[in-house]
């Protein structure tokens, strides 16, 4: 946001329920499909300010949710260009991807905070009858695919953890992109493998997509230790530079 202000963009941050620093009012939380916040409040930033070109960034499950709300709006879009950064594409290949080697330490932590947060909602709802889940279980899930099993697929109307993964991809929306829209991903991403990069016949020819082979998960540092260059907010403001001067 400092990056694109210097640039002379005016810029705002939606949070996800529950991710401001307080806790979202009903049972129901978030998850990486879920468009119809981010589409409201992109509605209401064009009410607001109906003369301005609107632009949109998404890091990671952000990420993934605006590629698959710009697959569903297609021409509708309120936005005029997008950028994704290191979005799991394909989230059955991500949640597999986090149970192996040094990702699992980042499971865990991830984890822990999004177990803690479920925990405080049995302070204000029944749970228990929501999700057939007792306070005392929740220690127990293990893994991002347990805890979508349990929680995310049922309190958000999906079957299962793997009908969640499968409806919310954005992968599969990517060829209804009709936006200039740049994808910006790293093979060494300990969130993902290059199994979730979409071959040429899935994009739109709107998209726009580099792969780095550095860049960890919404990384792209470069320099040293002692000056580093976070390139990325550049790469970020450049692209956002050239589709407002067409």
């Amino acid at each position: 946001m400092h990056a694109l202000h210097r640039a002379g963009f005016s810029s705002v941050l939606m949070h996800f329920r529950g991710c401001s620093g307080k806790e979202n009012r009903l049972p129901r939380s978030y998850h990486s499909g879920d468009t119809g916040d981010a589409r409201a409040w992109i509605k209401h930033l064009k009410k607001q300010y109906p003369n301005t070109f609107l632009y949109a960034v998404g890091y990671s499950l952000g990420g993934n949710m605006l590629l698959k709300l710009l697959g569903e709006q297609g021409s509708a879009s309120l936005l005029s260009a997008a950028v994704s950064i290191s979005a799991p594409m394909q989230l059955d290949i991500s949640a597999k991807r986090m149970e192996r080697g040094f990702s699992k330490l980042y499971q865990y932590y991830l984890l822990r905070d999004l177990k803690e947060s479920l925990r405080q909602k049995y302070k204000d709802h029944d749970m228990q009858s929501l999700i057939g889940l007792n306070p005392k279980e929740i220690g127990k899930i293990k893994n991002f695919h347990a805890f979508d099993e349990a929680y995310t697929a049922p309190i958000h109307g999906f079957d299962s953890a793997d009908d969640y993964y499968q409806k919310s991809s954005a992968r599969q929306f990517l060829k209804k992109i009709q936006i200039p829209t740049l994808i910006i991903q790293a093979l060494d991403d300990p969130f993902m493998t290059d199994e979730i990069l979409p071959e040429e016949a899935e994009l739109s020819s709107s998209i726009e997509i580099e792969v780095y082979p550095y860049g960890g998960h919404v990384g792209f540092v470069s320099g040293s230790l002692l000056r580093p260059r976070y390139w990325l907010e550049e790469r970020v403001v450049s692209y956002l530079e050239g589709v407002s001067d067409k």
